[in-house]
């Protein structure tokens, strides 16, 4: 089939790949110069299986009051006149219920585990290279309470097949000797050796050029204006300045900006833009930074060695489709950083950035058909875009093609 891809992130790209592989002649249309310059660009870069437990759990909800009113409160919600924004976050609510959040966190385990074993078969089939490291994800934590509810976290998801492990302070320090000279002292920890880390956007753009090299077509600096349909069909993808293109399927796969299309032809999904940050720090011959990737649970934060730059990356601000950059937030991620941190010398000329999360209430994505026979989606990824990347673009090529998925779809399905 003449398949079109809407949106070259790393979602948007893998999913092109696993079309290509299933013998479809693919066309990625994108906005931007290349591909992955959206949400794919400066994320936490963590391949993070451990990660499985959304935001919305009940144990956020006390969070949620004592971060009212902070600035820089690792989740931040500014109250609009848009009832989508309320919509979702009483679905929000409804998803933090224990029953919702155990269901939650098995589907993201089982489609990260796919996703992430997935990744490794790309990475030794093609020869991609993007700064990866298998050193595994070492949580900490700051607070011994919190570190007694992880315990029992940590032993669900063994149960689901994650093999993170609970550790002493000291295990945490011989696991990553450079938080040795935190000015925070660590309680504890749990960690996951199988998880990994690696730049999201130098893989999209890799394979990006696999995908050209394998017969796709990108069409980029190409805005989409809206569907052309009729009935229960998609009829044509109508671009900016009016041309059409044509295909038998088409696949949106437009992050956050997925809803706003899909309303045009009415269909409404519960995806909603939460935007996060990140500071991205260049690394000295003297600085003694991290080799295994670091998440702070509570300042919601990961920190990533890529190459010689330390990216950290983190919280979340809903406030629509905004993208300027807080500067009470990035500083409050320096801030943290130095004092887990505090023997890298770089203080100044840090490059901030922020992008949106395309997020569901429960952080579960959807992929799957819509009610247009030949429309797919393949968003709301969440926090967790570049973990489940691989596996939702083999998951959507599998069921378009009418082939069996080596994953239950059920829990992703758009409707």
């Amino acid at each position: 089939m003449r398949v079109v891809v809407l949106g070259a992130g790393v979602v948007g790209v893998t999913t092109a790949w696993y079309l290509q592989e299933a013998g479809h002649e693919v066309t990625v249309v994108e906005r931007q110069a290349t591909a992955g310059m959206e949400t794919s660009f400066a994320n936490g870069g963590q391949i993070s299986v451990s990660h499985a437990e959304p935001w919305a759990n009940p144990h956020v909800l006390l969070k949620m009051l004592k971060w009212l009113g902070r600035e820089d409160s690792p989740l931040l919600w500014r109250l609009r006149a848009d009832p989508a924004q309320w919509v979702w976050g009483a679905r929000f609510l409804s998803e933090c219920r224990p029953s919702r959040t155990r269901q939650n966190t098995i589907a993201l385990l089982r489609l990260g585990l796919y996703s992430r074993n997935r990744l490794k078969m790309l990475r030794r089939e093609l020869a991609l290279e993007y700064d990866h490291l298998e050193q595994g994800i070492l949580h900490i934590y700051t607070d011994a309470r919190e570190l007694e509810r992880v315990t029992a976290q940590t032993d669900f998801m063994r149960q689901h097949g994650c093999d993170r492990v609970v550790k002493s302070a000291p295990e945490c320090l011989a696991i990553e000797p450079a938080l040795t000279n935190s000015a925070v002292p660590i309680v504890g920890g749990s960690y996951t050796a199988t998880d990994e880390s690696g730049d999201a956007f130098k893989f999209t753009q890799g394979l990006a050029r696999q995908c050209v090299g394998h017969g796709v077509q990108f069409r980029y600096g190409c805005p989409i204006d809206g569907f052309v349909c009729s009935a229960d069909t998609v009829n044509a993808l109508r671009l900016r300045g009016g041309a059409e293109l044509n295909a038998d399927a088409y696949v949106a796969a437009l992050g956050s900006y997925t809803p706003q299309l899909l309303k045009d032809i009415g269909i409404r999904i519960p995806v909603y833009p939460a935007k996060g940050y990140s500071i991205t720090i260049p690394l000295g011959a003297g600085d003694q930074a991290p080799t295994v990737s670091v998440t702070d649970d509570a300042h919601k934060l990961v920190m990533t060695r890529l190459g010689q730059r330390f990216r950290v990356a983190g919280t979340a601000e809903f406030n629509g489709y905004d993208i300027s950059i807080n500067a009470v937030r990035c500083n409050a991620i320096a801030a943290r950083t130095f004092a887990l941190f505090p023997r890298i010398a770089a203080r100044d000329g840090l490059n901030c950035w922020a992008g949106l999360r395309p997020a569901t209430p429960g952080n579960v994505p959807l992929i799957g058909q819509s009610r247009y026979r030949n429309l797919y989606l393949n968003t709301g990824h969440g926090t967790l875009g570049w973990t489940l990347a691989c596996g939702s673009g083999k998951l959507l090529a599998d069921l378009l093609s009418g082939r069996e998925p080596e994953v239950d779809p059920t829990p992703y399905a758009t409707a």
